[in-house]
């Protein structure tokens, strides 16, 4: 899964990180099980991120610290919004995409060499118990 949510575009001159944030379904339709056996389907991803980017818009260095980055770009892609814009089902995967702005030099470094490789969401969430 870690392949499904790297860093995809980095500028150094803006210090500005972009790829998926999170993906629920690949685009042949693969639904993604992380590391703990999660999965998050589309439409609770898109509820998740839109409470983010009203609440919160703001990125920390490994789930603790200050701010060191915040949000600039957000996109949640589901099949509706595939069909709407006129593309095929299977154009994207389904998911998150968003770009950070990292003022901090020393993280931005971190990113550009390499050290962080993708993004790490923090929330909370209920599990319930789904058969595939």
């Amino acid at each position: 899964p870690m392949a499904d949510v790297t860093i995809c575009k980095i500028d150094t001159a803006a210090q500005l990180v972009f790829g998926w944030a999170s993906v629920a379904v690949r685009k042949d339709g693969t639904v993604i099980v992380d590391y703990e056996g999660d999965l998050i389907d589309p439409v609770t991803l898109e509820t998740a991120v839109y409470a983010f980017n009203l609440e919160f818009r703001e990125a920390n260095e490994q789930h603790s610290g200050p701010v060191v980055g915040s949000l600039v770009e957000s996109l949640v892609v589901t099949g509706e919004k595939l069909a709407a814009m006129g593309l095929p089902h299977d154009a994207l995967p389904q998911g998150w995409w968003a770009g950070f702005h990292i003022p901090n030099p020393v993280i931005f470094a971190k990113v550009v060499a390499g050290e962080y490789t993708m993004f790490s969401i923090e929330g909370t969430g209920y599990r319930e118990e789904v058969v595939l």
